[in-house]
């Protein structure tokens, strides 16, 4: 591949890697340890992350795979297949659900910001853990 044609993946593919460097920080993997599940070599992540290559829709489905993320996010990211329409949010999607009976609804609602709430409680304190000396 030509260093011009390098450059054009980069630009057109750069946030398919900075998508996929994300999520491997928030699973606490190793750029290693993610290139050992999914089967690539370790110096090829990096390019892939940083941008530098284009990683085909089989290394795609590999790295979807081992991070535990759908492959059609990464193959929209990487401007392999269009984007559809935007995924309703969880809350809209139990509102728009015509088999729950308004108490249902009302009952997974609570319990759901009841989890955001704790998780973003236990993030605030893993800061501040991370802060003391």
């Amino acid at each position: 591949m030509t260093d011009s044609k390098q450059v054009e993946n980069a630009e057109d593919d750069g946030h398919v890697g900075t998508f996929i460097r994300e999520h491997r920080e928030r699973a606490n993997l190793s750029l290693r340890r993610l290139a050992d599940r999914a089967g690539v070599s370790n110096p090829y992540l990096s390019q892939i992350e940083r941008g530098i290559r284009r990683p085909s829709a089989e290394i795609l489905k590999r790295l979807s795979r081992a991070l535990e993320v759908s492959a059609e996010s990464l193959y929209t990211r990487a401007g392999l297949i269009d984007a559809g329409p935007a995924a309703p949010t969880v809350v809209e999607a139990i509102e728009a659900d015509v088999a729950l009976t308004p108490r249902q609804k009302k009952v997974l609602l609570d319990l759901y910001r009841a989890l955001l709430d704790a998780a973003t409680a236990s993030d605030e304190q893993e800061r501040e853990e991370e802060q003391s000396p």
